[in-house]
């Protein structure tokens, strides 16, 4: 056992000085007293339980004091140990925004979907650091690398197609997301990148994009969204919104030079459960657990002497209302 706050148990000179006081007092002869014409009823009863029975509610009172010094200090126990497994990789999530993420060939439409089981993925993972990155026509950073799962979750809620000007800026999104983690010393760096189109905007080609990444050992993970063919997609009409289907344009030969040239790989989902397998495959995959052997567990102990303290002054209390004042001296 040890003290976090090893400091205030100098304050356990303040019950010691008060057992040197009442000591003094006992002994010197120095308590209150009363003139009485006859001492025959007390001197009968001699040095009985109940007359030494008056000291106890002090003797309990010093044991209380003592208690709550101890507990203040914060005592804490760190002898039990155990071995942890931690995953030790940071994974970015960059996600395409742009306004083809709209289309209904997944339930209830592509950003939705990506949305959904992206959280799922995020809730899988509790020991990794992951963040979130949106591109359109330009790219920026939903969520900085973290380990707080809720408001990771709530960010990723939020994201939606109308955040950023329209487009498609691969290289930037990818480009942003290594920025990113480019300064991680985790054991494995991981990009997945999801789009459902060609790459039409941005300063920052996607092959430059995927050099830098394979610079700095980002693997990527390339997903594009959409079925082959044609895809329902909701336009505005002079009558309000119709559904219309409209070509399904993915650069895959781009996303697939990407993946491979940083040590990924490339998926293609057309719906729901595809880009849900596509998940659970990566989370299979991206599995570098380490070890930390001896790694202390620290145990709390202050709740104990505070409860200790709180009973002897109860029964202090206890004592003095039923007890002591009885006492005929």
């Amino acid at each position: 056992m040890f003290f976090e706050y090893p400091d205030l148990l100098w304050l356990l000179t303040v019950p010691a000085l008060l057992v040197l006081h009442y000591l003094y007092v006992e002994l010197s002869g120095r308590r209150p007293h009363l003139r009485v014409s006859v001492i025959t009823p007390w001197t009968i009863r001699g040095r009985s339980f109940m007359s030494v029975l008056r000291h106890v509610p002090f003797v309990l009172r010093i044991a209380a004091l003592v208690l709550i010094v101890i507990a203040m200090a914060r005592p804490r126990s760190s002898q039990d140990m155990e071995r942890v497994d931690t995953e030790g990789i940071d994974i970015i999530l960059a996600m395409d925004v742009s306004t083809s993420m709209l289309a209904r060939d997944l339930t209830p439409d592509r950003i939705n979907a990506s949305k959904d089981i992206a959280i799922e993925f995020i809730s899988q993972r509790p020991s990794d650091r992951m963040g979130i990155v949106v591109f359109a026509g330009e790219s920026f950073t939903q969520c900085p690398l973290t380990t707080d799962r809720a408001t990771l979750i709530n960010l990723m809620k939020e994201v939606q197609t109308d955040l950023i000007e329209d487009g498609t800026a691969i290289g930037n999104g990818l480009a942003t997301a290594v920025a990113r983690m480019k300064d991680s010393d985790a054991k494995s760096r991981v990009v997945i990148l999801l789009t459902d189109g060609v790459n039409n905007r941005g300063e920052i080609s996607p092959q430059m994009a995927a050099e830098i990444a394979k610079t700095y050992g980002v693997r990527v993970y390339t997903i594009g969204v959409g079925k082959e063919g044609m895809a329902p997609y909701p336009v505005m009409t002079p009558w309000g919104v119709e559904i219309q289907n409209v070509k399904v344009e993915i650069d895959e030969a781009l996303l697939s030079e990407i993946a491979e040239s940083t040590g990924g790989r490339y998926f293609r989902a057309t719906d729901n459960t595809k880009l849900a397998e596509i998940y659970s495959e990566i989370n299979k995959m991206e599995k570098a657990r380490t070890t930390v052997d001896s790694f202390p567990v620290y145990k709390e102990l202050f709740g104990t002497y505070a409860l200790l303290a709180l009973l002897a002054l109860l029964l202090e209390l206890l004592l003095n209302w039923f007890v002591i004042r009885r006492l005929p001296c």
